[in-house]
């Protein structure tokens, strides 16, 4: 977990996808804003956000300060921030992972992650899409949803001396809703609020009770 940032993975969906390499963009200072359909090479922002069009197609969507939205259908290699949100539409497929540090992951329905996401401190919402290799997470509240899949568990590190633990230390809730799909262990190394829609299947749990519920929300 301590190489969280930029820690860029290889293997893709196996489906694969062919990239029509485009212009890379690349900012110090400011935002990058791109046009729906055109596929582009690396978009990489210092303090900005970036947002992919509908449609769209990149490679190495990444910023350190600012977030990033990829709209409805839209295709990346990788995305990577440091101090910012991601969020995902519907239908979008990234081929390896999602990477964050400080700030919300949103991913929309029909979503396909090839290799996981990782985060810190935010919240994690994943409603009725694929997630590939896993969720690590330290002290992210997690909410998966409608159906959801996750393939390679879930992990919530405990937390370290760096300097993303300052502050007043809280209660991870996490949230597996009806008819969501954990493929592989949920290990949990410190206190978390576990909760397990009666539909959900989960593989072994461990650091944590799960507590069950049968309505819309525990």
């Amino acid at each position: 977990m301590q190489r969280i940032l930029f820690s860029l993975l290889l293997a893709g969906l196996s489906s694969g996808a062919v990239f029509a390499k485009g212009k890379d963009i690349d900012k110090v200072n400011g935002s990058i804003h791109t046009e729906a359909g055109v596929s582009y090479g690396d978009l990489e922002s210092v303090n900005g956000s970036i947002d992919l069009d509908e449609n769209a197609i990149a490679e190495t969507v990444s910023t350190v300060n600012g977030s990033i939205r990829i709209r409805d259908g839209a295709q990346a290699e990788s995305i990577e921030t440091v101090n910012g949100g991601l969020k995902l539409g519907s239908r979008v497929v990234i081929h390896e992972g999602l990477e964050t540090v400080n700030g919300r992951i949103v991913v929309g329905s029909g979503s396909r992650i090839g290799e996981g996401i990782e985060s810190v401190n935010g919240s994690i919402e994943v409603d009725n899409a694929e997630i590939g290799g896993g969720i690590e997470t330290v002290n992210a509240d997690l909410t998966l949803d409608n159906g959801a899949l996750v393939r390679g568990g879930i992990h919530y590190d405990e937390p370290g001396g760096s300097w993303f633990n300052f502050g007043k230390k809280k209660t991870p809730k996490v949230v597996i809703g009806a008819n969501v799909v954990v493929e592989g262990d949920l290990t949990f190394d410190h206190e978390v609020e576990l909760f397990v829609h009666d539909s959900a299947k989960v593989g072994r749990i461990s650091g944590a009770s799960a507590k069950r519920y049968s309505g819309s929300t525990p």
